[in-house]
């Protein structure tokens, strides 16, 4: 049976995606589901070594270790590796590619990429029960979502039920999470099903009325309140 999928998605970078999907990966891991981490594309400089040498990057190497499993490059096919201003080291399935800017990587290479992504994607669901998708920066940059192949690409591809995660601890909750969901085509929308607050501190009951707000507002249940 094909694996089913989840996938986090973020307001922004750094709002914690990458924590909440090791969280899932351990949690689902527990209930004894054969559950594995993935990423179409990352991009770090630092990166996660995997048994046969590959390098993939290091939130799915932690979140493979969290699901008890092997981290190999089919759970980040595309890795970004930045070597000087607007030039990335690309590697597929953990080897050096080539080198590339921006605008060609953007131009030339995605297209290119999403048959290797695919096939990694088909593997993964051959052999797992859950996956759990990871996605980058924001589903909602306008202005690039139609080379986007890190979110709501993916998440149409494995028929994910996505959680958006958001950050209070640097101010603008509501107003990013309405954004977000404003700048979402009407299919996009459908596909969240949960609202995550995270990297909150503080009185926990002074949250209460902006969380009535937010599902009332957007139909969308608010599933939890992480702290900082």
């Amino acid at each position: 049976m094909k694996a089913r999928s989840i996938m986090i998605q973020g307001t922004s970078s750094d709002v914690g995606k990458s924590l909440i999907c090791t969280a899932f990966c351990r949690v689902f891991s527990n209930k004894g589901l054969r559950v594995v981490p993935f990423k179409s594309q990352n991009m770090a400089l630092n990166s996660y070594v995997t048994l046969d040498g590959g390098e993939i990057g290091r939130a799915q190497g932690v979140q493979a270790e969290a699901a008890r499993i092997t981290a190999t490059t089919d759970m980040n096919p595309i890795l970004l590796k930045p070597k000087q201003d607007m030039v990335s080291e690309v590697i597929v399935h953990g080897k050096h590619f080539l080198d590339m800017n921006a605008k060609s990587y953007r131009s030339q290479f995605v297209q290119e990429a999403m048959p290797i992504i695919q096939k990694s994607v088909e593997k993964l669901q051959e052999d797992y029960d859950i996956i759990v998708l990871e996605g980058a920066g924001s589903p909602a940059e306008i202005n690039l979502k139609d080379r986007d192949i890190a979110n709501m690409r993916m998440a149409k591809l494995t028929d994910a039920a996505v959680i958006l995660v958001a950050d209070i601890d640097r101010g603008g909750v509501f107003a990013s999470i309405i954004g977000t969901l404003a700048l979402l085509d009407q299919d996009e929308r459908d596909s969240v099903k949960g609202i995550i607050i995270n990297k909150f501190r503080g009185m926990r009951e002074l949250l209460d009325d902006g969380i009535e707000w937010v599902e009332k507002e957007t139909g969308i249940p608010v599933l939890g309140c992480c702290p900082i």
